[in-house]
């Protein structure tokens, strides 16, 4: 009690020439000072060698969310050379433990549901975008049902009609669109982007009735939704802050537009529309019951949402590659003319086929810009990891970064390299390995169809295991056709004739460059 008299007094008696704004900066320095102090020794004494190890961080609850956030890959990375495969950080307060590699892809991503749960951890971020009873916002057991909806009309014969339908929104776009008046000039080209990817999708998808409700200004109202996935909305999502109140508002409007539609079609009796819409009006459950109309709105915002935000950065990061790389945009076009015919005729669903360097593209670009730079599922039981003394508990997440296999240079020569023609198993920097044939033939059903497991490729770009994106072909037909019909019309390059491209962002949970992303574009004469 001495010692702590002989501090007291002379503290008190500061404390007490202070003003009040200045006694409690002093209060609140020292607390920081003791929350630092003990967390750098909680850290330097209870190690736990059971468990991954812990990135060093100053500061508790706060951890290394701030270097993550500012560039995922590049922490992923720094960290994987210091540690290892598998390691563990703080996460706004949560312990999330990393595993990178094909091993780490596969013991998270194809994890059984006794083990992993990925709805605990995206419903307080996909529900208010979504809506409710849908995706993660149901049983898993529901949502593979659902899935199983929409997987089922996604058929080749579908695919056959959305070729010309994606081809002539694509032309109109460009005919009508202020930005592409004249015979050039230069565009912020991931504005564009994101309306073409919305109207391609809404049309090929949902049918013309549906198109023709969207406008951009319904395109504004998906880049609203977007931003509900920013990720201070793990702990926000609540909260009345300007993005979410946009996000609320974009919802309720796009999910009306879609049961007024419902309501309208079941009033008519009409019954014979081929689109996304007819088919889950017309499907149930297995227990009999059929989708309810809130359900499908709100499945038909999912199914719209899930590839805006992927197909949108994609064919905007694209766009910005070939204008880098003016040559292969040449080359583009000669393989068009070459396979299809100098009048170029009217594309269609046989003719991607015929066109690997345009499939070239759209692999090489989501290789080395995948759309989402983390996958996490939350722990539901004890998890050994195979081959270490590693047990992952309950109170940690986990986190799959399947994009840094893609630019790994153990599988992909000269990784940072943006190369279409590394694609051309010819190729001096074709893929060392993608996907052995034993994993090739492994196939699982998980309620929606047999798929390919696919965990233990570097390369997964749609994911892999019972998530994995069921809009994959529908993503490769938008993607190739849309990239087609815009070598078929413009020449692009960089304003400054560089061969740079722009940076990341990564404010929500989705990389996208930063913006402007300026180009400069000049129209072909066809």
């Amino acid at each position: 009690m001495g010692l702590l008299e002989d501090i007291e007094g002379p503290v008190s008696q500061y404390m007490s020439q202070l003003s009040t704004p200045s006694q409690v900066g002093v209060i609140a320095a020292a607390v920081l000072f003791f929350a630092v102090f003990f967390n750098v020794l909680h850290q330097i004494i209870f190690k736990n060698q059971n468990e991954p190890p812990v990135i060093f961080h100053w500061f508790p609850l706060i951890g290394s969310t701030i270097t993550y956030g500012m560039d995922p890959p590049r922490f992923f990375k720094e960290n994987q050379a210091k540690y290892g495969d598998i390691f563990t950080f703080i996460l706004l307060g949560k312990k999330t433990t990393v595993y990178l590699g094909t091993a780490g892809n596969d013991f998270i991503l194809n994890g059984k549901t006794k083990d992993v749960c990925a709805e605990d951890i995206y419903t307080v971020l996909t529900t208010p975008v979504f809506g409710k009873d849908v995706v993660y916002d149901c049983p898993n057991s529901k949502l593979m049902e659902q899935k199983k909806f929409m997987k089922i009309a996604l058929t080749t014969t579908a695919f056959q009609s959305y070729v010309p339908i994606i081809a002539d929104e694509v032309s109109s776009y460009f005919k009508r669109c202020p930005d592409f008046k004249g015979k050039s000039g230069i565009v912020n080209i991931p504005k564009n982007m994101a309306e073409i990817t919305i109207f391609t999708a809404s049309h090929s998808l949902q049918g013309s009735e549906i198109r023709s409700k969207f406008d951009e200004s319904l395109a504004a109202l998906y880049h609203d939704l977007d931003m509900g996935f920013t990720p201070v909305n793990f702990i926000l999502h609540w909260a009345p802050l300007p993005w979410n109140k946009r996000r609320d508002n974009a919802q309720r409007t796009i999910a009306k537009i879609y049961m007024d539609t419902i309501k309208e079609r079941r009033a008519a009796g009409k019954s014979n529309a081929q689109d996304m819409m007819w088919h889950l009006m017309n499907s149930s459950y297995k227990n009999g019951v059929p989708v309810p109309d809130h359900e499908i709105a709100h499945m038909l915002i999912a199914l719209l949402m899930a590839g805006q935000h992927s197909s949108s950065s994609t064919s905007s990061w694209m766009m910005l590659r070939l204008a880098s790389r003016p040559d292969i945009m040449e080359a583009l076009y000669r393989e068009q003319v070459e396979a299809l015919g100098p009048d170029l005729p009217p594309l269609t669903y046989e003719d991607l086929a015929k066109l690997p360097l345009n499939q070239a593209i759209i692999k090489e670009t989501l290789r080395l810009h995948a759309p989402i730079h983390s996958i996490m599922r939350a722990v539901k039981s004890p998890m050994h990891v195979p081959g270490t003394k590693y047990v992952i508990p309950t109170s940690h997440t986990l986190l799959s970064a399947a994009g840094v296999t893609a630019t790994d240079p153990a599988f992909f020569p000269e990784p940072d390299l943006w190369e279409p023609t590394r694609w051309n198993k010819e190729s001096p920097l074709a893929p060392t390995v993608v996907r052995n044939e034993a994993e090739e033939e492994e196939k699982i059903d998980y309620g929606y169809g047999l798929v390919s497991k696919g965990g233990k490729s570097p390369y997964l770009p749609f994911g892999a295991g019972r998530h994995r994106c069921i809009g994959e072909q529908f993503a490769n037909v938008q993607l190739q056709t849309i990239n087609a019909m815009i070598v078929r019309m413009f020449k692009f390059r960089n304003v400054d004739g560089s061969d740079k491209v722009i940076g990341t962002d990564y404010a929500s949970l989705f990389s996208r460059p930063i913006e402007p992303a300026n180009i400069y574009w000049e129209k072909r004469d066809w």
